[in-house]
């Protein structure tokens, strides 16, 4: 934990970067004691035990499960059957979520139980904020869910730990479940009637993996705009492209703010390079027209966050228990579309901002294209230049990272799947979607770290070959790359260096200011 701050679960609306801080350990997760918020979650809990003693008929409680809801439960096996709803969806594959996926699933599912409307005790809520308050975090599946009845195999997996069954990452070690809650002191959770599908059958893996999605995103947008200004500084470009007045007559406010932060930090303490941009009139589109490229990701995000936060802070299970009008409202909030939507428009835009890099590497490398700087931006001189290949290979690898996320592009969404004896007969796939979108920008951050050598080497090679001074902000990213990663004199393994930047992109080491 590296910050006192403290994030209260009351049934209020959190943000993205709230789940964020959750799940980075830079914020703790509090369940609100107020009295009120307590009343109002045992309000529903209350009704629903009265409403099954009056003999009520309530789907998942007093019947089977999906396809199976036309079957009665008989009263004596009330209480057993979410245990059986998170037993028998134990058929999760694939990776583990790993640490922060898994504190945001945890944070996400506590923010719609908070909302009160899910007929869940408050019991529940503490046992889900001791996992994230102790990081007990369940051993959860990332692949398995269709994302309409919700996320219910991966949330099964917290269903049962909660319980005490499965495995768990306690204190740096997997182990069973019930073994980290005898640690805590704590007792297994027993579910009620209708606590199951409130766990399992939400949209909270979906949502918490867009959270964790869109602040990258939004991070890769800025070092986009930045790693694009010290390209047009190595090609010798026009600074022109990304003038004020240029941009007012197409007014796409992201679009705009990407081109005033490449404005500002083209702005040059030297003019020598002038004659240079005269050999072209108009730079090559990956760099001429980087702004209306990362301006459409910049100018996405908005909508992107208001669909997140949306679900974010909804109630998303189904039947939905209404205690204040003691109402049991049958319906499919568990559905996913919007995240879906979200994620699929999302890894598009990713994407297209890897292409835009990738190509002004092809530019930068190239000396058809580069404006007088050598091969490949291999700093070797002399005889050993001949046997000395620069970034040539680092080229190639962005080419296939960039291919990659280009071809995860293809929308989920529309792979919607007849399930469950066609009871799910149309489902949402956000969650392969979102999966698919963290995949994206993992790629995206390996072109990103490429790109930071790339700019090291040829801001390096343009300000020494013309005598260039760049601005106070390209010095000072210059002067922090150049700390990070060597000059390439001569040939050498650039595989701990594209590490080291990749976990500083993660980190968000770099401040990119908006400069708009």
């Amino acid at each position: 934990m590296t910050d006192s701050r403290s994030i209260t679960f009351d049934g209020r609306a959190l943000t993205i970067e709230d789940v964020c801080a959750v799940a980075s350990r830079d914020a703790r997760a509090e369940l609100s004691r107020d009295p009120t918020f307590l009343a109002r979650i045992r309000r529903g809990s209350d009704f629903l035990e009265r409403l099954l003693r009056e003999d009520g008929v309530v789907y998942g409680v007093t019947t089977g499960y999906g396809d199976s809801c036309t079957v009665v439960i008989p009263p004596e096996f009330v209480a057993e059957l979410p245990h059986h709803l998170f037993a028998y969806h134990g058929v999760g594959l694939g990776r583990m979520l790993d640490a922060e996926e898994t504190r945001a699933v945890l944070a996400a599912r506590l923010q719609s139980l908070a909302q009160g409307v899910s007929g869940v005790s408050v019991e529940l809520l503490d046992q889900l904020a001791a996992f994230i308050e102790h990081d007990v975090l369940p051993r959860i599946p990332a692949e398995g869910s269709v994302g309409a009845s919700g996320d219910l195999t991966p949330l099964s997996y917290v269903a049962a730990a909660l319980c005490g069954e499965r495995e768990v990452l306690f204190r740096g070690r997997v182990q069973p479940a019930a073994e980290a809650l005898a640690a805590l002191g704590r007792a297994p959770l027993r579910l009620r009637p209708k606590e199951g599908l409130a766990i399992m059958n939400g949209t909270a893996v979906m949502t918490a993996l867009a959270c964790l999605a869109y602040e990258r995103a939004e991070y890769v947008s800025r070092l986009a705009s930045r790693i694009t200004a010290c390209n047009v500084l190595a090609s010798a470009g026009n600074a022109h492209h990304f003038d004020e007045a240029l941009f007012a007559v197409k007014p796409h406010a992201g679009q705009q703010r990407v081109a005033a932060r490449i404005r500002a930090d083209l702005a040059i303490e030297s003019d020598k390079p002038a004659a240079r941009n005269e050999q072209r009139l108009q730079d090559r589109y990956s760099l001429r027209c980087a702004p209306h490229v990362v301006g459409v990701l910049e100018d996405a995000l908005p909508f992107f966050r208001q669909l997140i936060e949306n679900e974010l802070n909804s109630a998303n299970d189904n039947p939905i228990i209404d205690g204040e009008r003691e109402q049991v409202l049958h319906g499919g909030h568990f559905y996913g579309g919007h995240i879906a939507f979200a994620m699929d428009s999302l890894k598009n835009a990713v994407a297209n901002v890897a292409d835009l890099l990738d190509r002004q590497l092809a530019l930068l490398v190239d000396t058809r294209y580069n404006h007088g700087l050598p091969a490949n931006l291999s700093g070797a001189t002399g005889p050993r230049a001949a046997i000395n290949h620069g970034l040539k290979a680092l080229q190639i690898s962005v080419s296939a990272w960039t291919a990659e996320a280009l071809k995860q592009t293809m929308p989920a969404s529309v792979f919607s799947r007849s399930t469950e004896c066609h009871n799910q007969d149309k489902v949402s796939m956000g969650t392969i979607a979102a999966r698919d979108c963290l995949r994206v920008l993992e790629l995206t951050e390996q072109v990103c770290a490429a790109m930071l050598v790339a700019a090291r080497q040829g801001v390096a090679l343009r300000c020494a070959q013309d005598d260039v001074v760049p601005g106070a902000a390209l010095q000072a990213f210059q002067a922090d790359l150049e700390r990070r990663v060597a000059f390439v004199a001569e040939d050498r393994a650039l595989d701990t260096d594209l590490i080291a930047l990749l976990t500083a992109i993660r980190a968000r080491e770099w401040t990119l200011h908006d400069h708009a």
